[in-house]
């Protein structure tokens, strides 16, 4: 990138942690990975800003002009966090010091960089059905966590960043969910309801936040990555 950035990545996990300082000017920033981020979560070490988040399948035509807050509810929303210039193999880029969340002249940085790796992890969206036959998303394996977030359309309930896995929910329905940007205890309200499958998830409930006739975006992890799943 045009600034230095100190890079811990797994390549073939498609997962990188990456450490910089900003420099208050628009510039590209090195994440050590093979392929393009699908998902970038930024937070300011040195000040109480936003984790502001880049999610490529956020609904938008341009996913690169927006963003959503890992630690709010809020739906996607159009800013420069990301200097309107979408992540490559190499590279992602961040905006002038207007972003503090993002890049502020000698503050630091980390970011979480992901991308879907067959078989071990998917990056992705859905639109939910309102219906107590839920929608099905495939990700080709039996997860072990997911996290979802509602970003735009009809929705009801909350607007939370869900997260489920099977350790805490060992069988179907998945219904125990913590909420990435609450202080909250678990919840485990019927209409957050999901199942986990030999090859995604489904949600189980009419509405109830998760399921909306709405757009919702998740990254889920795999069970056993890149051997055979079996159902639960």
């Amino acid at each position: 990138g045009s600034i230095t950035s100190t890079v811990s990545a797994n390549v073939d996990a498609g997962f990188s942690i990456v450490s910089y300082t900003g420099t208050g000017s628009a510039a590209t920033v090195g994440h050590g990975l093979s392929k393009a981020p699908e998902m970038i979560t930024v937070k300011n070490r040195e000040n109480a800003r936003n984790w502001r988040t880049y999610h490529k399948y956020s609904g938008a035509s341009d996913p690169e002009t927006d963003y959503l807050n890992l630690d709010e509810t809020g739906a996607v929303a159009d800013y420069i966090s990301w200097n309107d210039t979408a992540p490559t193999s190499s590279v992602f880029s961040i905006t002038s010091s207007s972003d503090r969340a993002v890049n502020y002249s000698g503050e630091t940085f980390v970011a979480y960089c992901f991308h879907s790796v067959d078989g071990y992890s998917k990056v992705g969206s859905y639109t939910g059905n309102d219906s107590s036959n839920g929608t099905f998303v495939y990700t080709s394996f039996a997860p072990s966590l997911v996290i979802l977030k509602y970003t735009s359309g009809t929705a009801g309930g909350t607007k939370n960043w869900h997260m489920y896995d099977n350790k805490r929910s060992t069988y179907n329905p998945t219904e125990n969910v913590l909420f990435a940007n609450e202080n909250t205890a678990e919840s485990g309200a019927s209409a957050f309801d999901i199942d986990f499958l030999s090859n995604g998830f489904k949600l189980r409930n009419a509405e109830g936040a998760v399921n909306n006739a709405a757009e919702y975006v998740y990254i889920a992890f795999a069970e056993t990555p890149f051997k055979y799943s079996n159902a639960r």
